[in-house]
């Protein structure tokens, strides 16, 4: 098995956006539900509400580029405690493609993207 996870097994889409088979395993990474959005709609095959960022840091950031830094290395730290989850989405990762999905609208600043920066760099 792969110790190493492909940038190409680990996409990020919109919540809003139709799942396609392309999107291997489905994983929320929100702590949310995203309003609108039907359980049976989003397809989502596991929710990792834990490695969410918490309710504070959240609201906090509100999104603010310029919090952004600071979010991820906030953010980092928080994942960082949810060791045995992170571990879950990697394993899950390396056995074949997974799309996280999140609601925000900033498809730059966001959960996700730092998710997937930690997946990938995670050794």
């Amino acid at each position: 098995m792969a110790t190493k996870i492909s940038g190409e097994d680990v996409k990020l889409k919109r919540a809003y956006e139709s799942p396609t088979d392309s999107d291997g395993k489905r994983v929320l990474v929100d702590r949310l539900w995203p309003r609108g959005v039907r359980k049976t709609d989003a397809a989502i095959d596991y929710w990792a509400k834990e490695l969410a960022p918490s309710t504070e840091l959240r609201k906090w950031f509100a999104h603010d580029p310029s919090r952004w830094e600071e979010f991820r290395r906030r953010y980092t730290a928080e994942i960082e405690a949810h060791r045995e989850e992170f571990d879950r989405l990697r394993d899950l990762a390396l056995k074949g493609p997974i799309t996280l999905v999140y609601a925000a609208r900033d498809e730059t600043h966001n959960d996700a993207v730092v998710l997937r920066e930690l997946l990938l760099a995670h050794r």
